[in-house]
C-alpha cells in the first residue's frame, strides 16, 4: 500500500504551476495545467489561499511571498552554501565573473549559492534557478562521479527543448563530455545553454570522497576565450573548491537536505 498523501501531492503540483509568464492563473489554466479537475483544484487553492500561500483578485490566483519560506526552510537546513559562500565571492572577486554553487535534482542542476558579476548577463540566474544539467558546466561537473549507466539516465529523463546550436545533442556527445570532464577535473560548457555563455565548473566532494555539488564560474564569450578560461580561471576556481572541501571535510556529517540523494550523492569520483 502506498504511504503517499495523494492530497499533499496535488497541492505540490498546484504551487509548482505558477512560475515564469504564469504569475496569474485563472482556475480552469491550473486545473488545465495540473491535470486536475476543477473541483479539486478550486480546493486546493481555496486551501492554499487559507493558508497565505495563494492569493485571489477577482477570477485571477497567485503566489504570495510566504512561498518563500518553503525554499528558506531548505536552505537553512542546508549547510553547504553558508560553508561554501565565502570561497564562492573570493573567486568571484579573484576572476571578476560570476560564481555559482549548484547540486543535481533529478536532470535538473539548481543554484544554491550565487555571486553575481558587476556586469549584465543575458541569462537572470537566482537562487533555486534550475536548468537541464545535461547542458550545463555544474550538472557535468556532478555527473563525473556518476555511472555511465546513471549519466544515460539523466541524459533519457531530460528536457532537451530549446537547444541551442551548439547544444549536444546524442548520448554518445553527451557521455564524452562527462569523460573529458572526469579526466581534466573540471567541465566546460561553451554556449550549450545560451549563446555567448560559456562556463567552467568543478565538483565539490564530501569528507568521504563523494561529488555532492559543482561551482562554476559563467563569462562571455567575449570577453573570455576557452584557453583563458583554462589559464586564468580554472587554477583560482580549483583552489575555491579545495577550500570549500577543507570545510566540509570538518563536517562529516553533512547532508544535501531535500534533494533526491541517489542524484547528487552519486559516489565516489
Amino acid at each position: 500500500m502506498s504511504e503517499t498523501v495523494r492530497s499533499f501531492e496535488r497541492g505540490l503540483r498546484v504551487l509548482r504551476c505558477f512560475g515564469a509568464g504564469a504569475s496569474e492563473l485563472t482556475l480552469s489554466e491550473v486545473a488545465r495545467l495540473t491535470d486536475l479537475n476543477r473541483a479539486t483544484a478550486r480546493r486546493l487553492l481555496l486551501t492554499l489561499e487559507e493558508q497565505g500561500y495563494v492569493r485571489r483578485s477577482g477570477d485571477r490566483f497567485s503566489l504570495t511571498p510566504r512561498v518563500l519560506d518553503l525554499g528558506y526552510a531548505y536552505l537553512s537546513s542546508f549547510a553547504l552554501p553558508e560553508l561554501a559562500l565565502p570561497s564562492i565571492e573570493a573567486l568571484s572577486t579573484e576572476v571578476r565573473e560570476a560564481s555559482s554553487l549548484g547540486v543535481l535534482d533529478a536532470t535538473d542542476v539548481v543554484y544554491v549559492a550565487r555571486v553575481p558579476a558587476k556586469r549584465v548577463m543575458t541569462v537572470s540566474i537566482g537562487l533555486g534557478t534550475r536548468f537541464p544539467a545535461y547542458r550545463t558546466s555544474l550538472g557535468r561537473a556532478i555527473l563525473c562521479g556518476a555511472s555511465d549507466d546513471e549519466v544515460a539516465a539523466v541524459w533519457a529523463a531530460s528536457d532537451r527543448a530549446e537547444p541551442t546550436p551548439k547544444t549536444v545533442t546524442s548520448l554518445a556527445a553527451f557521455q564524452a563530455t562527462i569523460e573529458e570532464a572526469r579526466a581534466k577535473g573540471y567541465a566546460m560548457v561553451d554556449q550549450e545553454l545560451e549563446l555567448g555563455v560559456r562556463s567552467v565548473a568543478a565538483p565539490v566532494r564530501d569528507a568521504a570522497g563523494a561529488i555532492v555539488a559543482a561551482i562554476n564560474v559563467s563569462t562571455h564569450v567575449s570577453r573570455t576565450s576557452k584557453s583563458e578560461l583554462v589559464r586564468t580561471v580554472v587554477p583560482p576556481l580549483r583552489r575555491a573548491v579545495a577550500d570549500v572541501e577543507r570545510a566540509v571535510a570538518t563536517r562529516p556529517g553533512l547532508r544535501v537536505t531535500g534533494v533526491e540523494d541517489r542524484a547528487v550523492h552519486l559516489g565516489r569520483s
